[in-house]
């Protein structure tokens, strides 16, 4: 079950959860084009389908709790609701500047291609992803391509202190602990011990994580060229840039973090399915 756990994190940890505040906050509907232009919105969508991974923690699948765990996810993971509350958050932490710096640069040519494929990348299997992925990584290993180097530069780029790990973690805890006092999971769970055996397979997780995230950039980038991904490292490398994904990826993981604990409340509701 526990394995299970730590393989979920290392699949879903895009994100960092931090707080922050702006001394000149962005105005509410320009920053609901920056969601639109920078393809936020979708990326705050797919918080919904992302919630399928939710029973992996539990070392289950989602069909064990029959058709009230689809009814709960979506009663829990509603789309519009998750949007409006990702502009609440980003219009009392982003200023103006840096929303529109972000949005030039999104709103090129170059950044429109690339927000069309996260895009779509974010609604796709991240399973199927990831076996793609590792298919192209071993090529442009053989090849001796540098957008090797660019994907691991961008994966820092987005978290350079590696808090994500810790924000992820400190959701899957509580889910854990939740579920173990609603009894859908057979095992009295110590906290402490929870957090001992996350700590021991810390270096494996991070590795991992870094593995799965230069997997889903070949994937997701398949179809630009080199010097297209080089120009995005660079720009995400700019510290400009870097605070707007701090800014972003707190906003992404306290939503997830909510949604997560309304899910935990819920636990109870349901056990699982069992075969006349």
């Amino acid at each position: 079950m526990l394995k299970s756990a730590f393989s979920f994190v290392a699949m879903s940890l895009t994100a960092v959860s931090l707080s922050f505040s702006s001394a000149a906050a962005a105005d509410r509907e320009d920053v609901r084009g920056f969601l639109e232009t920078t393809g936020f919105d979708v990326a705050i969508e797919s918080i919904a389908v992302g919630a399928g991974g939710a029973p992996a923690m539990l070392g289950l699948e989602g069909n064990d709790f029959g058709k009230a765990w689809t009814d709960l996810t979506e009663e829990t993971f509603v789309p519009e609701d998750m949007v409006e509350r990702a502009l609440d958050l980003l219009e009392e932490r982003l200023d103006q500047d840096l929303l529109e710096h972000a949005a030039d640069f999104y709103g090129s040519d170059l950044g429109q291609r690339l927000v069309q494929a996260e895009n779509l990348s974010h609604m796709d299997d991240d399973e199927l992803k990831q076996i793609a992925g590792r298919q192209l990584v071993a090529g442009m290993v053989e090849e001796g391509s540098p957008k090797l180097d660019y994907f691991q530069r961008m994966h820092v780029a987005i978290d350079p202190e590696g808090l994500g790990l810790k924000a992820i973690q400190a959701i899957q805890v509580r889910f854990l602990l939740a579920a173990s006092r609603a009894g859908v999971i057979q095992m009295d769970l110590d906290e402490g011990m929870l957090w001992a055996q996350i700590e021991e397979n810390e270096s494996a997780t991070r590795l991992a994580i870094l593995e799965g995230a230069i997997a889903g950039a070949a994937y997701t980038y398949q179809d630009f060229s080199d010097d297209e991904l080089e120009a995005y490292t660079i720009a995400l490398e700019d510290s400009r840039m870097q605070t707007v994904y701090q800014i972003m990826n707190a906003v992404h993981y306290q939503i997830l973090s909510e949604r997560m604990d309304v899910l935990a409340v819920n636990l109870e509701k349901l056990m699982p399915v069992e075969e006349l």
